[in-house]
């Protein structure tokens, strides 16, 4: 053996490990090994470290340094403790044993368990594939049983993330509570004001970026939270990536969310994410940040997408404004000619197929005046007769939802006769498959028509149940409007993105009548979570 190369002596502790006590902690795995390199003359004994990895990845930055050693031929012999501490994955370890390690002339040693491979014959050796069948067994038990654990702990409320999200830290004195984290805190409320102001991901990136706010990780190192890993190169940068997953973070209402992801396998350490009926939501179990009708508001928003014009002009009323009579979306045109009254919006069935509705279109600055003035007509009438309000509000919708309720229970109903139907039809074919009554060629597509219409059908059964739910929910939600229009009643003098967004969820343009001589044009106004509000007819009725 040439003198040059090392002696690698690895070593590595993984969390469950470390639970089983001192003798496999990395200073005993240390004194093991070289100790038996001092002994056996073993020359360079150089250590490569994973302290705090599971044996089930191979991914790690001490296995992986010593893997490029090996591979540059830089290293002779190799050493760990036993079997388990080089991986719990019994066909990695196999291939490294057998192929990786004989290919670049290394030897290895796994110390107490007597394996070497340049004792090709020896009965340890031959044992060395059931110990690392034990081994991985070992692994996945313990996997089992951390599983079981979280399950349990999850369903109890008890918050499964490790570190608490950006805007609340640990409670000194309850590691499992959270506590409001006052400067980032604030930066989290200043995000969703500017969502609801209109503005986009990475619009607002931009902003905190150009403003070298600290971006959430760079934060947590300044704070030396535990787990905050190394100072990001630019701490001041921003990515849309972090402002989306903030905006998505429901536990700013103050709730715990558990079961948010979920891996495939021990060996398969890839978070996905959980669709929202296997995700558990625990209200009221820390002080929010965010009130929950903002946070549904601003989910509203994101699903709608915001495009600027080709000048680079944005509108505070985009994604809000459609067509009366067709149902799109207005097209906002702003020419940028330096006149800002001259932008405008335009039925977008009309701009691309003229045929297909007529060609309206409204001022900007005419809308803005309209909204406002009926924004402050609901919010005068409020403060004023807030009683009728309700009773008149509480009328209408208990006359228009039991029948709104009533069909979509029907077409519920229907919608999961035709899966419980789908899921028999599938069966059987899988059965004539096997069967020899039906070839594969007819059942692969029978099969993929069922599955991507079940699919479908239970995108409608979840749509359908969330419409019901907030149908249900009616009451609630009228009552936040009420509040929402009381704690703003001294404010709205003028109209922004915000106020926008918090109260009102969809504008409908119609066509300009001309009959009389004069454009007459109106917009119906139907604000989040009551509707459209008859405000000529409560009028009519208060007076009457």
């Amino acid at each position: 053996m040439s003198g040059a190369k090392i002696t690698a002596l690895y070593c590595r502790l993984s969390q469950e490990d470390e639970r089983l006590g001192e003798s496999l902690s990395i200073e005993h795995q240390k004194e093991i090994l070289l100790q038996y390199a001092r002994e056996h003359r073993f020359p360079n004994p150089t250590f490569f470290v994973d302290d705090g990895y599971s044996g089930t990845n191979f991914d790690r930055p001490g296995f992986q340094k010593m893997l490029a050693e090996i591979e540059a031929g830089r290293v002779g012999i190799l050493l760990t403790k036993d079997l388990s501490r080089l991986g719990r994955n019994s066909a990695m370890v196999g291939l490294y044993t057998t192929y990786t390690f004989p290919q670049n002339g290394v030897r290895y040693i796994a110390i107490n368990d007597g394996f070497d491979t340049s004792d090709q014959f020896s009965l340890n050796n031959d044992m060395a594939g059931i110990r690392n069948w034990f081994n991985e067994f070992f692994a996945r038990d313990t996997s089992r049983k951390i599983r079981a654990v979280n399950k349990a702990k999850g369903e109890r409320g008890v918050p499964l993330t490790v570190n608490a999200p950006y805007g609340y830290m640990k409670d000194p004195a309850d590691p499992k509570h959270w506590i409001v984290d006052p400067e980032a805190a604030a930066i989290v409320k200043r995000i969703f004001s500017m969502c609801m102001e209109g503005r986009g991901p990475s619009q607002i990136a931009t902003q905190l970026t150009n403003e070298r706010v600290l971006n959430p990780s760079a934060y947590k190192c300044r704070k030396g939270t535990p787990g905050s890993g190394r100072q990001p190169e630019d701490p001041y940068c921003w990515s849309s990536g972090t402002v989306v997953r903030i905006l998505e973070r429901r536990e700013y209402t103050g709730c715990t969310v558990n079961f948010r992801t979920y891996t495939n396998s021990i060996w398969d350490r890839k978070q996905r994410r959980n669709p929202p009926e296997k995700q558990l939501v625990f209200p009221d179990t820390h002080e929010a940040i965010i009130e929950e009708d903002v946070f549904e508001r601003v989910q509203a928003i994101r699903q709608k997408r915001h495009r600027r014009t080709k000048t680079g002009i944005s509108t505070m009323f985009s994604g809000l404004v459609y067509c009366a009579d067709c149902g799109a979306r207005m097209h906002y045109n702003a020419k940028g000619n330096g006149r800002e009254d001259q932008a405008f919006f335009e039925c977008s069935t009309y701009h691309k197929r003229k045929g297909d509705c007529s060609g309206h279109y409204i001022r900007e600055a005419v809308l803005s005046q309209m909204v406002l003035k009926h924004i402050q007509a609901v919010t005068g009438f409020i403060l004023f007769h807030e009683n009728h309000f309700r009773r008149v509000m509480h009328e209408q919708h208990e006359a228009r939802s039991q029948e709104e309720i009533r069909s979509l229970r029907k077409q519920l109903e229907r919608a999961e006769k035709r899966i419980a139907e789908l899921k028999r039809l599938f069966m059987k074919t899988y059965e004539d498959n096997a069967a020899g009554r039906l070839n594969d060629e007819r059942y692969e597509m029978l099969s993929t028509a069922y599955e991507t219409e079940q699919k479908q059908l239970e995108v409608e059964v979840m749509r359908i149940g969330e419409t019901i739910s907030r149908q249900e929910q009616q009451a609630e939600s009228l009552e936040q409007f009420i509040r929402r229009i009381k704690s703003r009643a001294m404010e709205i003098d003028h109209l922004d993105g915000t106020i926008l967004h918090e109260l009102i969820e969809r504008i409908e343009v119609g066509a300009p009548d001309k009959s009389s001589g004069r454009r007459v044009q109106h917009i119906h106004i139907r604000y989040a979570g009551v509707g459209f509000i008859p405000i000529h007819e409560l009028t009519e009725r208060e007076t009457a």
